[in-house]
C-alpha cells in the first residue's frame, strides 16, 4: 500500500514538472532552425522578474538570423546581352519574432511559431537595367599581354568585379571596396607589381591596369574624382598622368556620379584587350546643370 502511495505521488511529480518545462518553453522553427527557448534565461535577475534582458534576447536574433539570411541579388547583363533577373533576399522580421516572444514571455502557456521573415528587395532591377544599358557615355581600352598568366587572371577578376555595377545619382564608387580584397582565398595570384618606384610581386598584381581603365572611362562632366594616385613609376598601359593606382591597405579609387540618373559600368577583359564603357539613360544629364 505504501509502495503505491509513492508511485502515485512520484508520477503525480513528474506530470506537473512536465507541464511546468511545457509551459515556459517556446519553440521556433523553421527549415534551418530549430531553437527552444525557456522563459528563466531571459529574466533578468532583480525583484521584478517582468523584465526581459534584451542583451541575450538580440543574440538569440543574430543566431536566428544568421541562419536564414540570404542576400538579394541585382539584376545582370550577361555575356549574351540578355538581362538576368533580380531576385530578393530573405532575413529576420525582428519585430514580429519580438512579438511573438512578448506574447510568450508575459503569458503562462508554451508555443511554437514559425520564423517571421521579410523579403529585402534588390537595388537594381531588370527595369533599372532597361534603362540605363544602351546609352554610352564614355568608354576606353587597354592591352595586356595575354603570355603573363597570372597577371592576366587578376585583371579578369577584378574586371569582373565591377562589371554591371551600378552607381545612383549622388553615389560613391570605391574601386576597393567593390572588388574586395586581393587574397588568394578569392582566386587571386601573385604578379608584377609597382612598389615605391621597384618592381616586385604580390597577390593581385595587374589589378592597377583595371582602376586605370576605369578612371579615364569615367573621366566625365558629370563625374567628380574624388580619390585617385598615380603609380611611382610610369607604367605601359596608359600616358603619363592617367593611371590609377589601388592597394587594400592603400590608395584607393573613389568617383561620385553628380548625374541626374545612375550609370552602369560594362568591364571585360578578353584576347589581351580591358574594355570598360559606361552607361546611362537617354535623358542623363549633370544635376547641376537642370537648375
Amino acid at each position: 500500500m505504501i509502495m503505491k502511495k509513492v508511485l502515485l505521488l512520484t508520477t503525480i511529480c513528474l506530470l506537473i514538472t512536465t507541464s511546468e518545462v511545457a509551459a515556459t518553453t517556446l519553440v521556433i522553427k523553421d527549415e534551418h532552425v530549430s531553437e527552444t527557448l525557456v522563459r528563466e534565461h531571459f529574466r533578468i535577475q532583480t525583484a521584478a522578474p517582468q523584465f526581459i534582458n534584451r542583451n541575450k534576447l538580440e543574440l538569440l536574433f543574430d543566431r536566428i538570423e544568421e541562419q536564414i539570411f540570404k542576400a538579394p541579388k541585382n539584376a545582370y547583363i550577361n555575356d549574351h546581352g540578355q538581362i538576368i533577373p533580380a531576385k530578393p533576399g530573405v532575413a529576420l522580421n525582428r519585430y514580429r519574432l519580438y512579438q511573438h516572444f512578448h506574447d510568450y514571455y508575459y503569458s503562462n502557456v508554451s508555443l511554437q511559431v514559425d520564423v517571421p521573415l521579410r523579403n529585402i528587395y534588390p537595388r537594381v532591377d531588370g527595369e533599372l537595367l532597361s534603362e540605363i544599358r544602351n546609352f554610352e557615355l564614355g568608354s576606353y581600352m587597354t592591352y595586356f599581354r595575354q603570355g603573363n598568366k597570372e597577371r592576366s587572371h587578376n585583371i579578369e577578376l577584378a574586371a569582373e568585379a565591377i562589371n554591371n555595377h551600378v552607381v545612383f545619382p549622388g553615389e560613391q564608387f570605391s574601386f576597393n571596396n567593390v572588388v574586395g580584397k586581393r587574397t588568394k582565398e578569392r582566386g587571386y595570384k601573385r604578379a608584377p607589381v609597382i612598389v615605391k618606384g621597384e618592381l616586385s610581386e604580390d597577390i593581385g598584381g595587374g589589378i592597377c591596369q583595371v582602376s586605370s581603365t576605369l578612371f579615364n572611362a569615367v573621366s566625365l562632366d558629370g563625374i567628380k574624382i574624388v580619390e585617385r594616385y598615380s603609380h611611382s613609376r610610369k607604367v605601359p598601359y596608359v600616358p603619363p598622368g592617367k593611371d590609377a593606382t589601388v592597394s587594400w591597405w592603400g590608395p584607393d579609387f573613389v568617383f561620385v556620379n553628380e548625374y541626374n540618373h545612375p550609370i552602369l559600368i560594362r568591364a571585360k577583359a578578353l584576347d589581351g584587350k580591358v574594355i570598360i564603357r559606361i552607361f546611362s539613360s537617354e535623358s542623363v544629364e549633370i544635376k547641376s546643370k537642370r537648375n
